[in-house]
């Protein structure tokens, strides 16, 4: 079952705007506001017979005529709805394109700490290599010493 509409009314002094909807935040929905005019006493349901008739005919859609006059209404174009919230295609682009640097940039990074990884490894073994080579020189050293003394 479809919902009673009711007919609501707001404007600025220069123009009436006038819409059949079933409640007051689809009627400020369908006027483009986000403030509760009803509540600032800007809008209101009305029960004037012409407008009731003509917002009927014509349910949802905005009608608007000149301030407090009896013309007749006429269309409204439709409220223009916000742009969608989110990056646009330029910002994607640019994320991307940073997200690839960024792939690139620690692929080059894991490299290189694989390369100093090997050379520190090299290193070690260098490093072993020379402390047997001290202590076996050392050791000839005090072999000799100790023949030269006992002999």
């Amino acid at each position: 079952m479809a919902a009673k509409l009711k007919v609501f009314v707001t404007g600025n002094g220069f123009t009436d705007y006038v819409v059949a909807t079933s409640s007051r935040p689809k009627a400020l929905a369908a006027w483009g506001v986000s403030q509760d005019l009803f509540k600032e006493g800007v809008a209101r349901e009305t029960d004037d017979p012409d407008l009731i008739k003509a917002a009927l005919a014509e349910p949802g859609k905005v009608l608007e005529r000149k301030g407090g006059s009896r013309d007749a209404l006429t269309k409204v174009a439709p409220a223009s709805k916000p742009k969608a919230s989110g990056p646009s295609k330029a910002a994607l682009k640019r994320v991307a394109d940073l997200e690839e640097r960024l792939s690139s940039l620690e692929a080059d990074f894991d490299e290189r700490l694989a390369q100093v990884a090997a050379d520190r490894e090299a290193l070690d073994r260098r490093e072993a290599k020379l402390t047997a080579e001290r202590q076996a020189a050392r050791d000839d050293l005090n072999g000799r010493l100790r023949r030269a003394r006992a002999g």
